[in-house]
């Protein structure tokens, strides 16, 4: 059974891994870990949902991988990653009219933050940089770059709800 999951499941733990973690080294060492811990479990024929139970694992070590990394100050929020799907979200309107105003709304909105917290913004959303990237750029801390972030979503998510 194990097998089989293996190699029928393997391409969409990679893509659930590869949507959620920030470092691309660390997907293939998630997916070999959550398989590590399908081969422990002790009666693995009396998992009746052999896929559900398998990305209930992989769930379980993101969390685990984002404890430890808040351990050692290089913490992945996930608020702050629902949030960044939130925002880069354009809702559906009836027309495609609307996409070029919802754009132009979020400009405007970025443009309303502090000069750092809409450098920190644009280069971890728009350039993907790291939060060491950022503190180093904006010489400021890591954990500065995490309250920008923060502040800088929870802004726009606020004002880019009142569209309309």
């Amino acid at each position: 059974m194990i097998e089989r999951l293996i190699t029928e499941q393997y391409a969409s733990l990679v893509a659930y891994f590869g949507r959620r973690v920030r470092r691309s080294a660390d997907v293939a060492d998630l997916a070999q870990e959550t398989y590590l811990r399908l081969l422990r479990a002790p009666d693995p024929e009396s998992i009746q949902n052999p896929e559900g139970y398998l990305f209930t694992v992989a769930r379980n070590l993101l969390r685990e991988m984002a404890v430890m990394e808040g351990r050692q100050g290089l913490s992945v929020d996930m608020d702050l990653a629902q949030s960044e799907d939130a925002l880069c979200f354009v809702p559906s309107f009836d027309s495609e009219v609307d996409a070029p105003r919802y754009r132009a709304r979020l400009h405007e909105v970025l443009g309303q933050l502090s000069p750092k917290c809409r450098a920190a913004v644009m280069l971890q959303y728009q350039h993907g940089w790291t939060y060491r990237q950022i503190a180093e750029q904006l010489d400021v801390s890591p954990h500065m770059v995490k309250k920008y972030l923060a502040q800088g979503l929870a802004h726009c998510r606020r004002r880019m709800s009142s569209l309309g």
